[in-house]
């Protein structure tokens, strides 16, 4: 592997993805040298948030990689960028793409669960959330989404609580976790904790037009 590549690797794995970046763009690499170049490039625009770009590598990747560990990472990360940008049916796609592959995880499952909330299949989605759980109980991701789920259907807002409350204790500092939590909260008519962990999420994640909606609708019932 030539060395601007390992130093690449090496500034994408101290989370200095700018770097990383631009060792490769100066690098001048073989042909046999690509796909690790593409490949890293991929995830280095994953991580900053250049989707368009991200996904020029990702895809290229996929189509002449045969490591498996490689392939998973990189149709996750397509499955991400899918699900974040509205085109959930590609996201299903590179997910379903990977179950027939032998994959079966609980983020996998999570995913599907959070594509098939986003077309408004909820069976469908709790079903993903279970079968995360089934596969690894205390997994963030798999109880703040089938928490959330359960909030909004409103018929087992218990569950709903206890689901959210593992998820935040896993990841105390997570606003999107704190938002669902306190989501159920008001739900579920306790104002004052609700209040708590709403204005915790909104503090954490300002821009985030959900938790902005939920913030708003507090403050209007506590009004009444």
């Amino acid at each position: 592997m030539r060395s601007e590549i390992r130093e690449a690797l090496r500034s994408y794995s101290e989370g200095d993805w700018e770097e990383a970046l631009r060792l490769l763009s100066g690098a001048e690499l073989s042909e046999d040298e690509f796909g690790d170049s593409a490949y890293l490039l991929g995830l280095c625009h994953v991580r900053l948030g250049n989707f368009d770009e991200a996904l020029l590598y990702l895809e290229q990747v996929v189509t002449a990689e045969t490591d498996p560990a490689r392939l998973y990472q990189c149709r996750m990360a397509l499955a991400y960028i899918y699900a974040v940008t509205g085109r959930v049916k590609l996201a299903e796609y590179e997910l379903a793409r990977l179950r027939e592959s032998g994959y079966e995880s609980a983020q996998i499952c999570a995913a599907l669960g959070y594509t098939a909330w986003v077309q408004g299949n909820i069976d469908d989605s709790l079903q993903w959330y279970g079968r995360a759980l089934d596969l690894e109980p205390a997994h963030p991701t798999s109880l703040n989404g089938l928490g959330y789920v359960l909030a909004y259907r409103g018929d087992d807002l218990t569950r709903a609580l206890s689901c959210c409350r593992k998820a935040v204790e896993a990841r105390p500092n997570n606003p999107v976790y704190q938002d669902s939590l306190g989501w159920v909260y008001l739900k579920l008519g306790f104002l004052d904790e609700a209040e708590t962990w709403l204005e915790r999420a909104l503090k954490g994640a300002p821009e985030e037009r959900e938790v902005q909606e939920h913030v708003r609708t507090l403050r209007e019932l506590k009004t009444l």
